[in-house]
């Protein structure tokens, strides 16, 4: 099977997806970047273009008639952020050819969404490409497929998709994790860039709060942004200095360990949170995730009070509710810690949602209508 991913740039959390295809497929795969920007590679934390699959289109213009080939002539094409034009070039000149969108939702604001440049242009495109060829929608977020069908595309053509991090197989919750009796202190992390809408302030609240109802804890808060001082300020005001630390930014590696140091991660963002990788570094990682369901990656990830906890968006009231449980039942944090990590290496990992999805792509073309019952490629 020869199958190419075009997306602007390869970063960290696509890479561990794209090893394991490469590993699947060896020189049947390829990755076409359709962007040159150091800076681009850059944001995850390293370059990733030397992959032996990589292919950088705009680099010279035998790569990128290489790239316009690959668009038509692969039996597969997946087309994430900024690939639109080897898309259309599918759609036009390989119709039958199968093709899946990758991406996030598009009403994160609601209908206001509908107006923007970008949607009015991907909508058109849809229209007058896609909507008539063999085009499947990857969705990179639990509320994609919803929008998709609100807005009348790729209808009973959405599955399940996301943003992958490394799982360490190695990782022995066993032995790093004892049952906690009730008078320990609980750890608790955040961590996030400071704003507005990941709502930084509600883990603050839930402190005060638990530090009056005489509930013993600490809370550290890694990252930097623009609402950090305001975030701070309102610690101070709250006289929760002495129980919330902010320990600033970290590089990954040092978030990943820290990760493993805590026993719950909390993960408050709002509808503009379209994935949110930390997510599953936290499990991976051992943490119990309390999580909004608000939140992209949440309803795929988490079964409430089987392997993390779900509160109601940017409701104080409920995530004080979740957290108060793991209080009242402390050894529901090894339980709900191991399922994560199960959840991590055995559904959600880069390497399941590689075969998941050579997978779904023998199952479309061979007409096969047996399913993948959860996680990557199951029907969104």
């Amino acid at each position: 099977m020869k199958l190419t991913v075009f997306a602007n740039f390869l970063n960290h959390h696509q890479v561990q997806v794209m090893d394991q295809l490469y590993n699947l497929l060896g020189n049947d795969f390829h990755f076409v970047v359709t962007l040159l920007s150091d800076q681009e590679y850059m944001k995850g934390g390293g370059d990733y273009s030397n992959r032996p699959y990589c292919l950088c289109a705009l680099k010279d213009k035998s790569t990128y008639t290489e790239a316009l080939r690959l668009s038509i002539e692969s039996e597969a094409c997946v087309f994430g952020a900024d690939s639109c034009e080897f898309a259309i070039v599918r759609a036009k000149q390989n119709p039958m050819g199968l093709s899946f969108e990758m991406g996030e939702r598009w009403l994160k604001r609601g209908w206001v969404n509908v107006m923007s440049p970008n949607f009015l242009r991907w909508w058109l495109n849809y229209i007058r490409y896609f909507r008539k060829a063999n085009f499947y929608r990857l969705c990179c977020s639990a509320f994609a497929s919803t929008d998709m069908q609100k807005i009348h595309t790729y209808e009973n053509r959405c599955y399940k998709w996301g943003y992958f991090t490394h799982v360490d197989e190695s990782f022995d919750i066993e032995t790093s994790m004892e049952d906690i009796p009730a008078s320990e202190v609980i750890s608790f992390m955040w961590c996030g860039r400071y704003l507005r809408w990941k709502h930084p302030e509600l883990p603050v609240k839930m402190a005060a709060r638990l530090k009056a109802e005489g509930y013993k804890f600490m809370l550290d808060m890694y990252g930097h942004g623009s609402v950090f001082d305001i975030t701070k300020r309102l610690a101070k005001q709250l006289n929760v200095e002495d129980v919330v630390s902010f320990k600033g930014n970290l590089p990954n590696e040092q978030i990943l360990k820290a990760m493993r140091k805590h026993k719950v991660f909390l993960f408050t963002s709002d509808q503009n949170e379209g994935w949110g990788a930390v997510a599953n570094e936290s499990m991976s990682n051992g943490c119990v995730l309390i999580g909004s369901n608000a939140i992209g990656s949440i309803p795929y990830l988490l079964v409430d009070g089987s392997n993390g906890l779900v509160f109601e968006s940017c409701n104080l009231d409920s995530l004080c509710e979740k957290v108060k449980y793991l209080f009242d039942n402390p050894k529901e944090l090894h339980r709900l810690s191991r399922n994560g990590i199960t959840t991590m290496r055995s559904i959600w990992s880069p390497k399941n949602a590689a075969k998941n999805l050579i997978y779904l792509i023998n199952q479309i073309n061979s007409q096969d209508f047996s399913i993948i019952l959860q996680g990557p490629c199951s029907k969104a």
